[in-house]
């Protein structure tokens, strides 16, 4: 963010560089149950951004120390895979990946049933496979999907989006260029029943009234997105359903025979 470059953000026409307007989203497909030996999964494609979210539990908490008898903890692993950038990325975890992973775990456990599941925890692994900016956002948004295909209690969904600055104009969901060479970054997260922000952060420099116009954007974006994830899991419960359909077809002929 703020880097500097001779990369035109914004043309004439007040069009971006990938053709989008400034209140555009990237194109976003969600898809939940992709894993088998997961609990609960889900994978997500936001413009150039592929991630991958899996849930495991609610299960006893490991090690006991960090049980909590009141409630279940929600732990939250994302890694970016070493070939997910150009330049590849040294695996492991590092600073800026603890960072999201505490900030996300913290976003989840305002909607998560905690209390339903004490000395608990439930483990939310987010493998970011090709980034483009928003990684953030778009691994928030896949693992709250993973919760609920996981059959975890949940108030609602958490779903994230970013709004930023470029060219002294604010814009929706920054691409990679935009990231970089842009004026500032602001990545929230929202439970779109109550409207609550569970994350908040800012990068760059932005007036009042430019922070609360990328606010309204990004959250007026998020109820687009909150729908795509609905959407992801009714027709996960349709396949599961057909599935448990043809089960009990299939165990009704055997006992006929």
């Amino acid at each position: 963010m703020g880097m500097k470059s001779d990369i035109k953000l914004i043309d004439k026409k007040g069009l971006r560089l990938d053709g989008r307007k400034p209140d555009e989203l990237r194109p976003i497909k969600i898809e939940a149950g992709v894993l088998k030996r997961a609990d609960g999964s889900a994978y997500l494609e936001w413009g150039k951004n592929k991630v991958l979210a899996a849930v495991y539990g609610p299960r006893e908490a490991h090690p006991r120390h960090l049980q909590d008898s009141s409630k279940a903890i929600v732990q939250c692993r994302y890694n970016m895979a070493p070939f997910s950038v150009s330049d590849r990325k040294r695996p492991g975890p590092d600073r800026r990946s603890v960072e999201i992973s505490k900030i996300i775990s913290e976003a989840l456990e305002n909607v998560v049933m905690t209390e339903l599941f004490p000395r608990s925890s439930i483990d939310v692994f987010i493998e970011v496979l090709e980034a483009n900016a928003g990684t953030r956002c778009a691994g928030l948004t896949a693992a709250s999907v993973a919760l609920a295909d996981a059959g975890v209690p949940m108030r609602d969904l958490v779903v994230a989006c970013a709004a930023g600055k470029i060219e002294d104009t604010v814009v929706l969901d920054l691409g990679k260029e935009e990231d970089n060479f842009g004026q500032a970054d602001v990545p929230l997260a929202i439970v779109p029943r109550t409207g609550e922000l569970v994350l908040l952060q800012m990068d760059g420099d932005l007036k009042q009234e430019e922070l609360f116009k990328a606010m309204e954007m990004a959250m007026n974006a998020s109820m687009q997105i909150y729908e795509i994830q609905k959407d992801a899991l009714r027709r996960r419960y349709a396949v599961v359903a057909e599935e448990e359909k043809d089960e009990i077809d299939s165990a009704q002929e055997e006992a006929k025979t």
